[in-house]
């Protein structure tokens, strides 16, 4: 099967493109040799995943087939969260998602948005880094010490703004917050103007599954405010729909 797996590498090295790349650009990305990814690309092409203009390869509408699975059955995670994120935004007006980790990235995988502008654009299967964000922060507070320690040594922590946390040390008492308070609080630390807050959800076990948060302009939300009004109405919905998981018998 590992062709397969081959061949899906090859699809997921389009992400975050322009919808296009060569052969070369892919080789790079994946690490295997161009003529691994030629003969992928082929398959792909023939299959009606993928075609090729000059020397690019460009993603067909045919992909989305592959994740629709995932977003359409009654059962699924995005799909039973879907109204609680609805009524985040309904009561605060805010945008509300949902996320889960997919290696050390955390993924956004259901979304409300409202009508408001953010500083950065977000979509569902967008992907950003965990260890500075908040939906990140309470997906990794479930990961055991020595789990948290190998994170760091694949992430090292790099400053995105000026209050971005850089020191371990400082990184872990964050976590720990985490752990302790159930919730995270991400102040201006992945860009500048933009706070977060986030809660976890849980399956039937108990265990974190998923992160629900809200992110807003600091320039009209305090820190007070999330801590307060917004986190008593995530801490609602994310309760709810764990309960919901556990009614299902849903486990990670």
């Amino acid at each position: 099967m590992n062709s397969l797996a081959r061949g899906l590498e090859v699809l997921r090295a389009f992400s975050g493109t322009d919808g296009h790349r060569t052969a070369a650009q892919i080789s790079k990305h994946t690490g295997l040799s161009r003529a691994v990814i030629r003969r992928c690309l082929y398959t792909l092409s023939e299959a009606g995943y993928v075609t090729k203009i000059g020397n690019h390869y460009h993603l067909e509408a045919k992909v989305l087939s592959l994740a629709q699975p995932y977003y359409t059955a009654i059962n699924s995670l995005p799909a039973i969260a879907q109204p609680f994120l609805e009524k985040v935004s309904q009561q605060i007006n805010e945008s509300c998602s949902l996320a889960v980790l997919d290696g050390d990235e955390v993924v956004y995988v259901a979304r409300s948005a409202t009508q408001r502008i953010m500083t950065v654009s977000l979509t569902i299967g967008s992907r950003l880094q965990s260890g500075c964000t908040s939906l990140g922060r309470v997906l990794l507070s479930n990961w055991s010490d020595q789990e948290l320690q190998s994170y760091l040594k694949r992430n090292p922590l790099t400053a995105h703004t000026e209050k971005t946390v850089t020191s371990n040390r400082e990184w872990r008492k964050a976590i720990s917050s985490v752990q302790k308070n159930n919730f995270a609080l991400v102040d201006e630390e992945l860009e500048i103007g933009l706070r977060s807050i986030a809660v976890p959800v849980t399956d039937a076990s108990g265990r974190v599954i998923a992160a629900m948060n809200v992110g807003v302009q600091a320039t009209r939300i305090s820190k007070r405010v999330l801590q307060t009004e917004i986190l008593a109405t995530l801490r609602t919905q994310a309760s709810g729909l764990s309960q919901r998981f556990s009614e299902l018998e849903i486990t990670s």
